[in-house]
């Protein structure tokens, strides 16, 4: 994983936090992931363009370091997802994977264990992440790769992307968290539909069924923008909004107002929260200091 500190076209002037960024991920000779992170915005970039993206073992494992270090950064203020060359990503890439028996064999082991494991954290572990992710789609967006999506907080893409739950054509069922974020986007009849036919929807339908977001002809631009807007606010009041909805959204009543309130006993009167109140708008440009919610 190639990790850059490069300028982007676009920069936000709010909503700045003071103190520089914490993430420092590794090199890696694979490549498979690249991340930069410029004024806390991160974009992360899956970097097999040849193979759409297709991920292999060394992605995977790319992928969930990536998540455990920005996890980790308290500077952080939003994350885009998006893939280099013509797709976001086009599954799992199955000859890579097979090709080395003796790498596949202990990951797909995980499988038997009674927690969740490196292929669904490839998908859920964008979720512990205390700022907005979203995902910027264009091309394939299959299998695996509509999993990763759906990790996302938001999806933005492409008119005529390509999207699939496919594992029912190769004899598997979603099991990289798949069920576990359809749930929250789509009812069960859907669900089922999608999962059991295999079929391959555009963005426009994706939207109408609730797995997009936004359509947009540039969808890393629109990502991008978005990433901003969400990023203007105090960065407490951000992750904290984002996982209150994430324990609430399939809670009981009684569970969802204790949420509600177990959250906001931890933004009242911290410093950040007494920033928010002293500034004009969300244009004023008065430094936020670092979060300090995580999960």
């Amino acid at each position: 994983m190639t990790h850059e500190r490069g300028r982007w076209r676009a920069r936000a002037q709010t909503g700045k936090v003071a103190g520089p960024t914490a993430v420092e991920p590794a090199m890696s000779p694979s490549e498979t992931v690249r991340v930069r992170v410029e004024a806390g915005r991160a974009e992360v970039r899956l970097n097999r363009p040849d193979k759409h993206n297709g991920m292999n073992l060394a992605m995977l494992a790319a992928v969930t370091d990536c998540v455990a270090r920005l996890r980790r950064d308290r500077g952080l203020r939003s994350v885009v997802i998006a893939g280099n060359g013509p797709s976001f990503c086009a599954g799992l890439d199955f000859a890579s994977v097979m090709a080395r028996p003796l790498i596949a064999a202990p990951a797909l082991a995980r499988l038997w264990l009674p927690r969740i494991n490196r292929f669904q954290r490839w998908s859920l572990g964008w979720r512990d992440i205390g700022a907005p992710v979203i995902a910027a789609i264009r091309g394939h967006c299959l299998g695996a790769g509509l999993q990763l999506a759906l990790g996302a907080d938001v999806r933005v893409a492409r008119p005529d992307a390509r999207l699939s739950i496919m594992e029912t054509r190769w004899g598997l069922v979603p099991d990289m968290g798949g069920a576990v974020l359809l749930r929250e986007l789509v009812g069960i009849d859907t669900a089922k539909e999608l999962t059991l036919s295999a079929r391959i929807l555009d963005g426009r339908e994706a939207q109408r069924l609730g797995l997009v977001t936004h359509l947009a002809d540039e969808p890393e631009a629109r990502a991008h923008e978005l990433a901003d807007r969400m990023s203007r606010h105090s960065p407490d009041a951000v992750a904290a909004g984002k996982f209150l909805l994430q324990d609430a959204w399939q809670a009981g009543t009684a569970r969802a107002a204790a949420a509600e309130r177990r959250w906001q006993r931890r933004l009242i009167g911290r410093i950040n929260q007494r920033i928010s109140m002293r500034r004009k708008d969300a244009s004023d440009g008065s430094p936020f200091r670092r979060r300090r919610i995580r999960r």
